[in-house]
């Protein structure tokens, strides 16, 4: 009965769109695997936490949770135990027994089955096709989250993960059209000098997101040839960690940026 209250609290929450959170919800106890996690205390140890939101037969929601965990598998690879992650279906109807199969089926044993994520999913802003959060830092922060999941936030999660664990990578995967994309000074006070080499003239984005993913300014967006070298200002951007990303028909890559004025 009181699980049904829950329910029923907690859809009405998904339904009136309730406004997402900027600081992570506590998830502690038992998985469905008998297991004991503590969400905050995976956080004050420096990991990132994803969490996977799903709907029971979404064919549109295992695709993205595939890629998530590539891209985690990579980073795990060379710093294990960093990353832990969760999945959890939308609603508290769901089974133990079929979150379990969804983690083991398509090859996701990197998350920990849970059976009830509607209260969750409610203080996360609500249920997309899949809804993906990431959250990581001492403060408990959502570094990003989504209702409507594409490849280019595989990147953007990459990146954040990257940024909190103060990961320096260079970028090799370069679109084919771009020969050289370097951001300095980093960290940054005031003022920023973009410098892109191009192999062909090319139509570019080229902005700033904050870790959430949300675009904070625009530094060039048009067609140039053979090369660009632009400065920017940062003196309207609050300090903290953001991703500068460069958009080409071809693709999308990022680098991190952290400003301290």
């Amino acid at each position: 009965m009181v699980k049904s209250i829950f329910t029923i609290i907690a859809f009405i929450l998904i339904i009136a769109g309730a406004k997402a959170q900027s600081t992570a919800m506590q998830l502690n106890g038992l998985d469905c695997n008998g297991n004991s996690h503590d969400l905050y205390a995976d956080l004050d140890a420096g990991k990132a936490v994803l969490l996977h939101f799903f709907m029971p037969s979404c064919g549109s929601c295992v695709p993205p949770a595939k890629k998530i965990v590539a891209m985690a598998n990579h980073i795990l690879a060379a710093h294990p135990g960093m990353i832990t992650a969760y999945a959890m279906p939308f609603d508290n109807n769901t089974t133990c027994t079929y979150t379990s199969a969804w983690v083991t089926s398509p090859t996701l044993e990197l998350y920990m089955p849970y059976d009830s994520g509607a209260a969750q999913v409610a203080y996360y802003g609500g249920f997309g096709m899949p809804t993906v959060v990431l959250l990581g830092g001492a403060n408990h922060r959502v570094m990003f989250s989504t209702k409507t999941f594409t490849v280019s936030d595989t990147t953007i999660m990459r990146d954040s993960i990257l940024a909190l664990l103060n990961i320096v990578t260079e970028i090799s995967d370069l679109p084919s059209a771009i020969s050289a994309f370097n951001i300095f000074p980093n960290p940054a006070k005031d003022i920023i000098t973009v410098n892109i080499e191009l192999k062909e003239t090319s139509n570019i984005l080229v902005d700033i997101t904050d870790i959430t993913g949300k675009q904070a300014a625009v530094i060039l967006n048009g067609t140039i040839n053979g090369g660009l070298t632009k400065q920017f200002s940062t003196a309207d951007l609050p300090n903290g960690n953001y991703l500068v990303r460069i958009q080409t028909k071809e693709k999308l890559i990022t680098r991190n940026l952290n400003i301290i004025h």
